[in-house]
Formats: C-alpha cells, structure tokens, sequence
C-alpha cells in the first residue's frame, strides 16, 4: 500500500467573471476546460476544471468564478501564494511574446533552485509562474492552435506555501505525506515526494510575521493531493488522526473522493483519488463541451443553465 502521497491531484482557486476566467485559461494558457460543472455547496456558480487532455491528476486547476462583484483577495500567510506549471526548455521567450501581445501582467525571467522561470498574473490577481524544470517533463500536453507542443504547459511543477512558521507544515508533509526536504535558498524550503516524477514539489516560504492571506478573488481557496485509491485514502485519514489532526468524512465529488483537512499552518488541504476520473459522465472527447451537474441538481437544470452565465 502506498505509504507517500502521489504529489498534487488538483489546486482550486476563486475567480471574478467566468467568461474572463474561461478565456484566460483556454485560449491565453492554451488549457483545456476538462469538466464544466457546478459548486456543490452553491449551485448558482461554475465550478470549471482546466488540465490536459483526460484531467490526469497533476494538471488539475479548478475555479469557484463568483462573479465581477467578488472582492480581491491577498497573498500572504496560511496561503498557497504561487502555482508552477512545468513547460519545455526554450519555451519562455514564446510566453514572454504572447503574454505582452494579450496585455497579460508579467515579470522578467527568473531563476530559484537552478531553474527559470516567468511569473505572471491571471486576469483576478492569482500568481501563476512558467517554470523550466530541471529534469525534462515528459508529460503529453494539450495543445491548441495557438500554442502547440513545442511550448505548451505539462501540468503542474510546483506550489508555494507562505508561512509565518513552516515548522508544522513541514511535519505534515514529512511524516505524514512522505516528502523529503530536498533544497533550500535563503528563508524558502522545497520538500519533494519521490512517489511520482511531476507535480512533485511543495516549496515553504517562510516570512516571520508575515499578515494572514485572505481568500476571496484571485486567490488559492484548497489544494489536494492525490493518492490511488478509496482504501490509501481511508488508510490517510487514519493516520492524520492518529496525528492529532481533524479531518472530514469521505466525500464523494463525482470525479474523485476527498477528505479535507486545515494543516497547522492555516492551509485547507484536500486528498483526493485517482478513481473515477473525469471521463464518467461523457468521453474523452466529448470533456468539458456540456454542464455536468451533480445528481442532487439535475432536477434543476433548467433554472440553473438560466442563472449561471452563458459562455462563448
């Protein structure tokens, strides 16, 4: 039985306007919307999840868009404050290029743990960054007729935690997740899981005093790591337990069974299984082209397909 998490599963994150949202993410990023559904606890709002072409965990970024009146968060403490997806050696000068042609807010080039990489900003604020990985990603990308393989992203490379203390985050994903601390430069630390190749990276910003993020537009809402399968999820929540730790029953998402608990950080971290996948309630080809609404609201299509925004 798995005794390490398998990295990250998925990243959810707020958003203001869908249809901004939408663009961004498909035609800017050159993702694919894998699955258009609903929050489950607020019907009345998207739920969109853009990765690559089948959703493979690791490449899963979803967003609650809830609407042009939400306010904008902050970055900082008991946050996830960057998101680092893994693209092609060379590809950088091509992102620099687009990102100034579509007015995208960018910063030059840079480099941490002997990697490159380009951060940018996302229509609402989230910190996005291009990172060059060391060890070539050998990922399938989605491609599109804007941004094809040669440049294309290959899901995620890394997270940020920005912390006030990464003492107890770092005991959750040592002892608990089976990380390593594997880098550090200055006051930011990298743990590694060697359970999978990609997606694999948690780094620890660590900033004594630093004020308390706030989640709202433009910000990190959870991040879930993934594991195989309902018994290795059951067998975590046992020992998270046994840690000390408080954590939801299982709860079934349609596209995967989660349990959810807050790290001591402050962080809202989510488990979450391989099984069933995103292609249960329509094929590969066919993802994200319809709304997907839970049972318990399909009755209510109708109002809902009124209310929620229409997209193009």
């Amino acid at each position: 039985m798995e005794t390490s998490i398998k990295g990250l599963h998925h990243i959810t994150a707020i958003a203001g306007d869908a249809q901004r949202n939408y663009d961004f993410y498909t035609r800017a990023l050159g993702l694919r919307l894998v699955k258009k559904t609903v929050n489950f606890d607020d019907p009345e709002t998207y739920h969109f999840y853009y990765g690559d072409e089948q959703g493979t965990p690791g490449t899963i970024l979803t967003f609650f868009p809830w609407g042009t009146k939400v306010p904008r968060g902050r970055r900082g403490a008991g946050q996830v404050t960057e998101i680092a997806y893994s693209v092609p050696e060379g590809s950088l000068d091509f992102w620099q290029k687009r990102f100034e042609k579509l007015h995208v807010t960018q910063s030059p080039i840079a480099e941490k743990f002997g990697e490159s990489y380009l951060t940018v900003l996302d229509p609402d604020g989230l910190k996005l960054e291009l990172t060059v990985a060391k060890t070539p990603d050998l990922r399938a990308p989605w491609e599109t007729s804007e941004v094809t393989a040669d440049y294309a992203t290959r899901g995620f490379h890394a997270i940020t935690i920005t912390t006030a203390n990464s003492q107890a985050t770092a005991k959750i994903l040592t002892e608990l997740f089976g990380y390593q601390l594997h880098e550090q430069e200055q006051n930011r630390y990298r743990f590694v899981t060697a359970a999978v190749p990609n997606a694999a990276i948690v780094d620890l910003l660590e900033i004594p005093g630093e004020k308390s993020g706030y989640t709202a537009g433009g910000s990190v809402h959870h991040v879930a790591f993934r594991v195989s399968n309902e018994e290795i999820l059951m067998a975590f929540r046992k020992k998270i337990i046994e840690a000390g730790h408080q954590i939801t029953e299982k709860i079934d998402r349609n596209y995967f069974y989660s349990l959810y608990f807050r790290e001591p950080g402050g962080v809202l971290f989510e488990l979450a299984t391989d099984n069933p996948g995103f292609a249960t309630d329509e094929t590969v080809a066919e993802l994200g082209m319809g709304l997907k609404l839970p049972a318990q609201y399909e009755p209510f299509r109708s109002e809902l397909e009124h209310v929620l925004p229409q997209l193009h």
